[in-house]
């Protein structure tokens, strides 16, 4: 099923997977947007999102700090943002560019379980 799913995708719409796919915070869609896409307001890419979102294919949440085992810092996926508050944090331009310094709260893209199934070939498309 991904194959076709995936051939349906928008540009705008692929961008947000692999950036979904890869855990990446939102700034970091901007180098797989081409020129079309980075001339869009960022309400209207905004708008783009919430339906990926709405489809149950990724989750937008909050960069948190991470502590390996060997006790070296990082980062990870975080709280999620409740749906009820995404037009207002995905509007928000600031949101869309890299933070100075300290990543902790940065928004961030994760793709949910539905959305892997989009990203990923299954075994059967595999085989072919």
């Amino acid at each position: 099923m991904s194959e076709r799913e995936w051939q349906a995708l928008t540009k705008s719409e692929e961008a947000f997977m692999v950036n979904s796919f890869e855990i990446d915070i939102l700034a970091g869609v901007w180098g797989d947007f081409d020129d079309v896409d980075r001339a869009r307001p960022v309400r209207e890419l905004a708008g783009i999102l919430l339906s990926l979102i709405d489809r149950g294919w990724i989750e937008v949440r909050r960069v948190a700090p991470w502590t390996s085992p060997s006790g070296e810092q990082g980062f990870q996926p975080g709280e999620l943002v409740p749906r009820d508050e995404l037009p207002a944090v995905l509007e928000d331009a600031a949101n869309w560019e890299y933070p100075d310094g300290d990543w902790i709260g940065a928004v961030i893209l994760v793709e949910t379980e539905a959305g892997m199934k989009i990203t990923r070939r299954s075994p059967e498309e595999m085989a072919e």
